[in-house]
C-alpha cells in the first residue's frame, strides 16, 4: 500500500496486522517442520547405527560364543556348563551395550526447542503489540 501510515484507517491497520500474523504463523510452522525433520534425521541416524552394529555383531558373537564354549570344554568343563557360562557372559555384554545405546538416545530431544522459543516470543509480541 502507498498510503502513508498516518492516513491509514483502523480497518487497514487490523487487516495488515491479520496478514502479518498469518505470515508469521506460516513461518513458525515452516521452522517447526524444518527443526523436527533435522532432529528426527539425527535420531534415525543413531538408530540405524545401532541396527547395523547389531547385524554385524551377531555374526561375531556367534563365532566368539562357539570359540569360548570349545575353550571351556577343552579346560574340562562339561559341554552344557560351558554353553551356559558362555551364554550368561554374552547376555550380560548385550545388556550393557543396549543400556548404553538407550542412554544415548534418551539424551536426544525431538522437541522443536527453537520453534517453541520463537512462538513464545511471538505470543509475547502479539500481547504487547495489540495493547
Amino acid at each position: 500500500m502507498d498510503v502513508p501510515r498516518m492516513d491509514r484507517s483502523l480497518g487497514e491497520l487490523f487487516s495488515d496486522l491479520s496478514q502479518q500474523t498469518s505470515d508469521l504463523i506460516r513461518q513458525e510452522t515452516r521452522l517447526a517442520k524444518a527443526e523436527l525433520g533435522a532432529k528426527l534425521a539425527d535420531v534415525g541416524k543413531h538408530a540405524m547405527m545401532i541396527a547395523v552394529a547389531i547385524a554385524v555383531g551377531l555374526a561375531a558373537v556367534i563365532t566368539v560364543a562357539a570359540a569360548i564354549t570349545l575353550l571351556l570344554v577343552d579346560l574340562g568343563v562339561e559341554p552344557w556348563g560351558a554353553a551356559a557360562i558362555t551364554a550368561a557372559g554374552l547376555g550380560l555384554t548385550a545388556f550393557l551395550l543396549a543400556q548404553s545405546a538407550i542412554g544415548a538416545l534418551r539424551k536426544k530431544s525431538i522437541a522443536p526447542t527453537e520453534t517453541i522459543h520463537s512462538l513464545k516470543e511471538t505470543t509475547q509480541w502479539l500481547k504487547n503489540g495489540t495493547r
